[in-house]
């Protein structure tokens, strides 16, 4: 890869695959909270960024990784200590949006969501889309609502009619009552 297009890399926006959870063994390595939902994809990473909870962002060269569980342990290169590897604590370890796994079209990725206009079938403007909450049964969609109260909106096909990533809209048919919760 040249310098150049490693600095365009650099300076694209990024996706979280990885949270630093803890510093493990004496090799320096950190116990990292899977972000992704494709794992395997750490097989053909070779660099990424480490992210600081203020922003900062760290390239760093992946030595090894190793999935345990819901976890990754990752190696990086120039952390060679537990004590090195507990400065990553609380860091995010992405990559750049162009390197990201790519969906089928019907697909998408919770942070694409984020900021999409919500109106329904009728046309009525409901809100913006502040994120996904995981409920381990139906997702469902937090829709920001101007002087309103937050709407819920279960994330089901009956519900969401369409999803437009590129005008950036959501398109719902909410049952009656649903958003004057």
């Amino acid at each position: 890869m040249s310098a150049e297009s490693e600095t365009n890399k650099a300076l694209e926006p990024l996706v979280a695959i990885a949270r630093g959870v803890k510093a493990r063994g004496l090799k320096g390595e950190i116990v990292a909270e899977l972000l992704t939902d494709f794992p395997d994809r750490f097989a053909e990473i070779a660099s990424l960024f480490a992210i600081s909870p203020e922003g900062e962002r760290i390239a760093i060269k992946l030595e090894r990784h190793w999935l345990q569980g819901n976890r990754v342990i990752l190696k990086l290169l120039g952390y060679d200590t537990m004590e090195a590897a507990e400065t990553l604590r609380g860091y995010e370890f992405g990559v750049p949006e162009s390197d990201r796994v790519e969906l089928e079209a019907d697909e998408f990725y919770e942070w694409e969501l984020e900021g999409c206009l919500v109106q329904t079938s009728a046309g009525e403007n409901v809100g913006t889309v502040k994120g996904i909450i995981r409920t381990g049964g139906v997702d469902v969609m937090v829709v920001v609502r101007d002087g309103k109260q937050d709407a819920l909106v279960p994330m089901v096909s009956s519900i969401i009619v369409a999803i437009d990533k590129a005008m950036q809209t959501i398109t719902i048919d909410p049952p009656e009552g649903l958003l004057e919760l």
